[in-house]
């Protein structure tokens, strides 16, 4: 008679089936999931100081923002409350929005130049945009209080707001020009030749066809470039004067304990800074998908 149930085929061997035990489960299943505990574990190690930043802007502190004494919505009514508090952020975004505007109009000529010409000492351009990238920030301060000092000072020009905005555009122009050509590098140029042969000229063709298509690069290194501009402390602190940036103002309030305006300030610019990259994101989504349509 057949036996049609379910029972298990006993082992020919007559040995157990193989169960591995806890700590070997535990070590399969730490080995399938490494990845994600490293990037979570790096992202929590990443955002403490921005928690702390927005714990400590509801601080009821006395004289020190350091230890916790209480809660209070005070200073998110009043962020401006710290006197120079508010004048070195508009410091910083005027500094920021100067130095972004030139650096990545420069920047992008200067790209475009070296991916579509050829001209003498394009190599030792190639390898001389990196330098600004790899000197160290302390030295390159340095560096420039000494020319503007010797400088700026003779034809009287003194350290200030000039003086930052200046600084600011040299650094941010490298990254700049790395960013936008990588992104013209990855274009196809048979896409210009396809307009040339339909009776586009040069402008045009640049306008209507190159542009739009280096754009997402160009808005990319302008905004990478304002990001170093406004966080930028070493090199300002050496060509600034008496100006004031945010971040200067932060270190110098940091010697008797950082407001919670300035950690006011500082969130609100975090999570700004998140709302407009994760609105490209979905703008670029969006425009992905229609084109797949």
């Amino acid at each position: 008679m057949t036996n049609h149930g379910t029972s298990t085929p006993a082992d020919p061997t007559g040995s157990a089936p193989y169960r591995p035990s806890a700590a070997k489960r535990a070590q399969l299943w730490l080995a399938d999931h490494f990845v994600w505990l490293s990037a979570i574990a790096v992202l929590l190690y990443l955002f403490l100081p921005v928690a702390y930043t927005f714990a400590f802007s509801f601080n009821d502190h006395g004289k020190t923002n350091i230890v916790w004494q209480g809660f209070t919505w005070e200073h998110w009514q009043d962020p401006c409350g710290v006197p120079g508090a508010c004048e070195s952020l508009v410091t910083s975004l005027q500094v920021g929005a100067i130095s972004t505007v030139v650096a990545t109009v420069l920047g992008t000529l200067m790209a475009l130049a070296m991916v579509r010409y050829r001209f003498r000492g394009k190599a030792a351009s190639n390898v001389l945009i990196f330098v600004p990238m790899a000197t160290p920030e302390i030295v390159m301060g340095a560096a420039l209080l000494t020319i503007f000092v010797q400088g700026f000072t003779n034809i009287g020009v003194s350290l200030g707001f000039g003086t930052i905005v200046f600084a600011h555009i040299m650094f941010c122009l490298s990254f700049v020009v790395v960013t936008v050509k990588a992104r013209i590098q990855s274009l196809d140029p048979r896409i210009e030749e396809a307009a040339q042969d339909l009776y586009a000229g040069p402008m045009e063709t640049f306008w209507k066809v190159t542009f739009p298509l280096i754009l997402p690069g160009i808005l990319g290194a302008a905004m990478l470039a304002f990001s170093l501009s406004f966080d930028d402390f070493i090199i300002t602190n050496f060509v600034s004067g008496n100006e004031s940036t945010f971040p200067k103002f932060v270190y110098v309030a940091s010697r008797r304990g950082i407001p919670a305006e300035a950690n006011v300030i500082g969130f609100s610019m975090f999570v700004l800074a998140v709302l407009l990259v994760v609105g490209a994101q979905v703008v670029g989504s969006v425009r992905s998908s229609k084109s797949r349509d």
